[in-house]
């Protein structure tokens, strides 16, 4: 089957392009010494899962306990789970430790500590934890000179059920970079607080073996992770709109795109009507900050080629309408009702999320296989 029998909208992956983008993210983190810990949570999905994990130690990052009984389910078993663990998940992670998951959470406050090292016991279990760090003022986490870093360590250390396995942090302030010195420099920031966070904790006799780092952007340009155990990271998988804006790739490496059908014309307005609205791309927004913004997602062709300057200027929620960033006349014999556009997305998460397969091509128009997805929570 080819994409132009498809229904529309459905969303399209280059597997191609999935490959060459671990392999080059693959390469660089070789060269520093550390290993990838891949991220789920963009994929979504075994197949693009374990061409990220080529060569690495096989251990995974997930964002949600569904992603982490999907990949257990498919013979995944060294997971973290990099959101603050909250108390009514407790138990379903047990539960998972308890059917021969190597499962990690993580933490940064007395509160979290307590209440799995309670839940654990009642299940019998060891839970290891890593210690969340701040190391840009971004989100959540502890800074290296909290007391409440020793203090969460040292509670880690004599409770039962637990057992501190090291730091973690994200620098997603990286996301809000203009340029790629800004990016370098917070790989140099996110490197130095949480190896720092790790020797403050060795030092007062704790075991921390593991050191945690990770963004798209500071793994795509880190320059040097000594100190540094493992790199996270999960867009550079498909690659967005955003990560382009960001110079983290280009255009043309962006491997996940919506594909959607023409259904109309409103010519005085210079539209092009496409069945791809808001539940297809999402409402994402990212690139409006940015230089160039993309509007909703960025138009190709059928085969994939951007057209120039075409983007999907607004949503509802079925309809997608396509314009001319510039407000240029269209050339409507390009667009009949019937043909077929692709859109890159602005988030590959977020537009994944919309979907639960993807139609699968290798660098053309023939669809070479459908890979599911594992959505929810």
């Amino acid at each position: 089957m080819r994409l132009s029998e498809q229904q529309t909208p459905c969303l399209v992956l280059d597997k191609g392009k999935v490959a060459k983008n671990c392999a080059r993210l693959h390469e660089r983190l070789a060269r520093l010494g550390v290993n990838l810990r891949p991220h789920g949570k963009t994929a979504k999905n075994i197949d693009a899962l374990r061409l990220s994990l080529a060569g690495q130690s096989g251990g995974i990052t997930v964002s949600t306990l569904r992603e982490a009984e999907y990949y257990f389910e498919q013979g995944v078993t060294d997971i973290v789970y990099a959101v603050g663990i909250a108390p009514v998940k407790l138990a379903r992670a047990c539960g998972l430790v308890e059917r021969g998951l190597g499962l990690a959470v993580i933490l940064d406050s007395v509160a979290q500590a307590q209440a799995v090292s309670a839940q654990a016991q009642q299940h019998s279990v060891t839970l290891p934890v890593l210690i969340e760090i701040d190391c840009d003022g971004h989100r959540s986490g502890v800074v290296p000179d909290d007391p409440a870093l020793l203090e969460i360590g040292r509670l880690l250390d004599r409770l039962d059920g637990v057992a501190l396995r090291g730091v973690l942090t994200h620098a997603g302030e990286s996301y809000n970079c203009r340029d790629t010195e800004c990016i370098k420099a917070l790989a140099v920031q996110e490197r130095d607080m949480a190896v720092r966070c790790a020797v403050t904790l060795r030092a007062d006799g704790l075991q921390c073996p593991v050191v945690s780092v990770g963004s798209t952007p500071t793994a795509m340009f880190a320059e040097d992770l000594t100190g540094v155990t493992e790199v996270r990271a999960g867009v550079f998988v498909f690659f967005d709109l955003f990560m382009a804006g960001l110079g983290v790739c280009e255009v043309q490496d962006i491997a996940v795109s919506v594909l959607t059908s023409v259904i109309g014309h409103q010519k005085r307005k210079g539209w092009v009507i496409t069945d791809a609205g808001w539940m297809a791309l999402s409402r994402d927004r990212g690139t409006a900050g940015q230089a160039l913004d993309q509007g909703y997602g960025l138009v190709c062709d059928l085969d994939g080629k951007p057209i120039p300057d075409l983007i999907v200027e607004a949503v509802n929620q079925e309809h997608g309408i396509v314009a001319d960033r510039s407000g240029k006349d269209l050339d409507w014999a390009q667009f009949p009702v019937g043909s077929m556009l692709r859109v890159l997305p602005n988030h590959a998460c977020a537009v994944g999320a919309m979907h639960d397969r993807y139609q699968v091509v290798d660098g053309g128009t023939e669809v070479v296989g459908v890979w599911e997805r594992v959505n929810g929570w």
